[in-house]
């Protein structure tokens, strides 16, 4: 097992980067967190007593640490300026800006170790946001989309100074993820921080959001929707027989459509976003299900962190 000295991790969450690691097996001697989210904060601290958090990452010049030890640097700074889900008010979105921090953060440390590993995980973004990340870091990202690792959609660019690849798919299913009832995808939406809320069917087919479970265990072919187009889009399925052939094409109204009644259908539950983001099962639970979905929704999928991880520190 490797070993790579201290570890710091910028805007922890739950600290997925420690599961991460564990995952890959590299050992480190100390993990420090910087968070201010005092539930993830206390779910971190539960499941992994000898971390030792920080606070904000804006009093970094205050922090008591030895920065000659740090040997990886982490984070995935705030993204909501970023963001197509969002305003996209890019770099004029104080939480964006955070990423400058971590910057600052990282040529810190550079100024006592050279040689100190990093990784930065953020959403998709308009090409000259990205550019502005590429070019500060002095490394192109790589781009994954969870789904390869697990039943996710998920989206996702990890800048590294060192070389990764994307995962080869599992081949991993949104039937596989689920307690019960039936789905009409083999990958969910991606989860965000806002799923608690709850979705209803006009996010989920119109706007491709907010992953919901269907009761019954098939699909079958009962009507039309009201479309344009070929006759193929417009069939509306019910829950009591089989599923159509899933296809390769999406949008348009061409996705599969269920015919559901009151109360026949649900969001996700905290356990099954776990599984999606390959969290330990049960990790997040002591806080409510409204801050379990959200530190999931903020949080990374743990099996491509540790992927990243197994090939530039192992």
């Amino acid at each position: 097992m490797q070993k790579i000295g201290n570890v710091l991790s910028l805007f922890d969450g739950l600290s997925g980067g420690q599961i991460a690691l564990k995952r890959a097996g590299i050992d480190y001697d100390q993990y420090y967190a910087s968070e201010v989210d005092k539930y993830a904060i206390e779910i971190a601290k539960k499941n992994n007593p000898e971390m030792v958090h920080l606070g904000d990452v804006t009093k970094w010049r205050e922090w008591s640490i030895d920065w000659s030890k740090i040997g990886l640097l982490i984070g995935g700074s705030p993204c909501q300026g970023f963001s197509f889900a969002g305003k996209r008010l890019n770099f004029d979105d104080p939480r964006s800006k955070l990423f400058f921090v971590y910057v600052d953060i990282l040529n810190h440390i550079r100024s006592f170790n050279p040689d100190v590993k990093f990784m930065l995980e953020n959403v998709k973004m308009k090409k000259q946001s990205l550019d502005v990340i590429s070019e500060t870091l002095g490394v192109q990202p790589v781009f994954i989309n969870s789904a390869s690792v697990s039943a996710q959609n998920r989206q996702r660019y990890y800048w590294t100074n060192w070389a990764v690849t994307v995962p080869k798919d599992r081949g991993v299913v949104l039937a596989d993820v689920i307690e019960n009832g039936a789905v009409d995808r083999d990958k969910s939406f991606c989860i965000d921080a806002n799923y608690f809320k709850g979705g209803n069917l006009k996010q989920y087919f119109e706007k491709h959001r907010r992953q919901l479970v269907f009761s019954g265990d098939g699909l079958c072919h009962v009507g039309d929707a009201d479309l344009n187009g070929h006759d193929l889009i417009k069939r509306v399925y019910h829950p009591a027989g089989k599923s159509p052939t899933l296809n390769t094409m999406s949008g348009g109204n061409r996705e599969p459509k269920i015919l559901v009644e009151p109360d026949k259908w649900r969001k996700l539950t905290p356990l099954e976003c776990e599984r999606l983001q390959t969290v330990p099962e049960g990790y997040t639970e002591g806080v409510s299900n409204s801050q379990r979905y959200k530190m999931l929704g903020n949080g990374w999928t743990v099996d491509v962190i540790a992927h990243i991880f197994d090939e530039g520190l192992v």
